[in-house]
C-alpha cells in the first residue's frame, strides 16, 4: 500500500497517466468523504447544509486566487525543467494552506461557545465584514492581474509578429501575480520535491491574503454559538479543504499538461499564461461583484427583480462554486480551440540567444 502511494506523491516515474489517476482518486475520496459526513450530520437541516455548501464554495474560490496560481505555476515549471513529474504539488500546497484554516477554525469554534452574548457580532462579522474584505481584495487582485494581462498580451503580440522570445521576460511578468507570490518568489527556487509545497502552503495560509478564510472562521463561530459541538463544526473547514484541494490539484495537473505541451513551442507558454491570467481576472470580478452586491442587498433590504436575482445567486453558494470550476474548464477548452483555429503552432518563433 505504501509503495503505490509513494509513487503517486513522488516526482519520478514514467507512468504519468497512472500518477494523475491516483492523485485524483485521493482528492475525489477526500471530497466524497467530506460530503458524506456533512450529509450524514446535516441532512435534516437545510440551513446547515447551506453553510456546508458555503464552506465548500469558499475553498473552490480561494484556490483560483492569483497567489495560488502563481505558486503552483512556478513550482510546476521548475520541477518539470528538472525532469520531474510534480502531479502532487498543488495537493500539498492546498493541504498546507488549509492546515492554518483548520487550526484557527478549531480554536475559534472551541471558544465561541462561551461567547454567546456576542453571537450577533460574530454572525455579523462572518457574514458582513468578511464578505466586504473578500470583495475588496478580489477587486484589487483583478486590477493587479489586469496589469499583468496587459504585459502578457503585449509580449504575445510581439512574439507572434516576429519579436524575440525570451523566457526570462515572461518570468519577470508572471512573478508579479499576487502579493504573497512575489514575497516568496525566491523561496520557490528551494523546492526540489512536490511535498515541499506543504510548508509553503502554511506560509501562504498565515497571510490571509484573500480573506475567504475569515468568512469560514466567522461561519464556524456562528455555528458554535447555535449549540453545535466542536467536532461537528470541523466539517466546515474539512469541506473548505476538500474544495481547495480539488481545484489546486486540477490546476497543477492542467499546468503539468500545458507545460509538457508548451515546451515544444514557446508561443504556447505565452498563450497559456495569457488565458489563465484572463480567466483569473474574470472570476475575481464576477465573484467579487456578486459578493459586494449580495452584501448591499442584505444590508439595505433592496428589492426588485435584479436584487432578487442577486440574492438568489448569493444564497446558492454551492452553485457559485461549481460555476467557478465550469468557467475555468470551458474557458480553457475555448482558448485551446481558438489557438488551433488560428494556427498559432505554424508561427515561427525567434528564440533569444542563450
Amino acid at each position: 500500500m505504501i509503495n503505490p502511494v509513494r509513487k503517486i506523491f513522488g516526482d519520478g516515474g514514467t507512468d504519468l497517466g497512472r500518477k494523475i489517476a491516483g492523485i485524483f482518486s485521493i482528492v475525489a475520496a477526500l471530497n466524497i468523504a467530506s460530503w458524506a459526513v456533512a450529509w450524514g450530520m446535516f441532512h435534516g437541516h437545510a440551513l446547515l447544509l447551506g453553510s456546508a455548501a458555503l464552506a465548500y464554495s469558499l475553498g473552490l474560490r480561494h484556490a483560483i486566487d492569483a497567489d495560488h496560481i502563481a505558486a503552483i505555476d512556478n513550482v510546476t515549471r521548475k520541477l518539470m525543467q528538472e525532469g520531474k513529474q510534480p502531479v502532487a504539488a498543488g495537493f500539498f500546497f492546498s493541504l498546507g494552506h488549509s492546515t492554518i484554516v483548520v487550526i484557527l477554525s478549531l480554536v475559534l469554534a472551541a471558544t465561541a461557545a462561551g461567547m454567546k452574548d456576542h453571537v450577533a457580532f460574530l454572525r455579523d462579522f462572518g457574514g458582513g465584514f468578511g464578505v466586504a474584505v473578500s470583495s475588496m481584495v478580489l477587486f484589487a487582485l483583478a486590477v493587479m492581474n489586469l496589469i499583468v494581462l496587459r504585459a502578457v498580451i503585449q509580449k504575445f503580440q510581439r512574439v507572434k509578429t516576429g519579436g524575440r522570445c525570451e523566457e526570462s521576460d515572461l518570468d519577470l511578468i508572471l512573478v508579479r501575480r499576487g502579493p504573497i507570490g512575489r514575497l516568496f518568489a525566491r523561496l520557490f527556487q528551494l523546492v526540489n520535491h512536490s511535498w515541499y509545497m506543504y510548508p509553503i502552503g502554511l506560509l501562504f495560509g498565515l497571510g490571509f491574503d484573500t480573506a475567504t478564510e475569515i468568512g469560514l472562521l466567522g461561519l464556524a463561530a456562528a455555528e458554535a454559538t447555535r449549540g453545535l459541538n466542536v467536532w461537528t463544526i470541523m466539517v466546515f473547514p474539512a469541506l473548505f479543504t476538500a474544495g481547495m484541494a480539488l481545484v489546486d490539484t486540477g490546476d497543477n495537473v492542467l499546468m503539468l499538461g500545458v507545460y509538457r505541451w508548451s515546451f515544444i513551442k514557446p508561443l504556447r507558454k505565452l498563450y497559456y499564461n495569457l488565458t489563465i491570467t484572463a480567466i483569473s481576472v474574470v472570476v475575481a470580478i464576477v465573484v467579487g461583484g456578486i459578493e459586494a452586491l449580495g452584501l448591499m442587498q442584505a444590508r439595505w433590504s433592496l428589492s426588485g427583480s435584479f436584487w432578487r436575482a442577486v440574492a438568489a445567486i448569493s444564497d446558492n453558494s454551492g452553485l457559485l462554486g461549481a460555476t467557478i470550476v465550469a468557467v475555468f474548464v470551458v474557458s480553457w477548452l475555448t482558448s485551446l480551440l481558438v489557438y488551433r483555429l488560428r494556427r498559432y503552432d505554424e508561427i515561427e518563433i525567434i528564440l533569444a540567444a542563450e
